[in-house]
């Protein structure tokens, strides 16, 4: 499969992780991987997280996989752990536009917070998809008319399977 290097694809992490939450069903990393890959023909697939040492093995396998792991230091306040990526996916993707290195972009999130991004994106004459974890994709974000995946319609796809033999 040939790769296409103008293609980028930014995933809101927590959004992902906290929607994924919710599903009834087990998402698995690996295939949602293979698919980003697959559908978009881009290996430039670029996870924002907030750092958390414990989680080390977990940041391990999603770079085995391929994903690029961009995270942002986290810190504890009243025993809940704050590191909201969302300013660092948009410095980051607002710098891929700026520079001209992509045509197209995919954002995986549900957050308004984004619509900024999208606009900007769209005003540079980029081709843009959005990939929504949840159902509940923001207003901000569906008003714009762009292509919009919703990741249950994928269930089937990235259900993670499980073990032989477990319940």
């Amino acid at each position: 499969m040939e790769i296409n290097n103008k293609t980028r694809i930014y995933i809101d992490g927590a959004n992902l992780y906290s929607s994924s939450r919710f599903f009834d069903w087990s998402f698995d990393y690996e295939k949602f991987y293979i698919w980003l890959y697959e559908n978009f023909k881009t290996d430039k697939i670029y996870l924002f997280l907030g750092l958390v040492t414990e989680n080390q093995s977990l940041y391990d396998s999603l770079e085995k996989i391929g994903y690029k792991i961009i995270f942002k230091k986290t810190l504890k306040s009243k025993g809940l752990i704050k590191g909201n990526c969302d300013a660092e996916l948009v410095l980051n993707a607002t710098n891929d536009i700026i520079r001209k290195d992509m045509d197209n972009i995919a954002l995986v999130s549900s957050d308004g917070d984004f619509s900024c991004l999208l606009e900007f994106a769209k005003n540079e004459g980029k081709n843009i998809h959005v990939i929504s974890p949840s159902k509940k994709l923001s207003f901000l974000i569906r008003r714009m008319n762009l292509k919009i995946i919703y990741l249950k319609d994928l269930k089937e796809l990235l259900r993670k399977e499980k073990a032989p033999g477990r319940n």
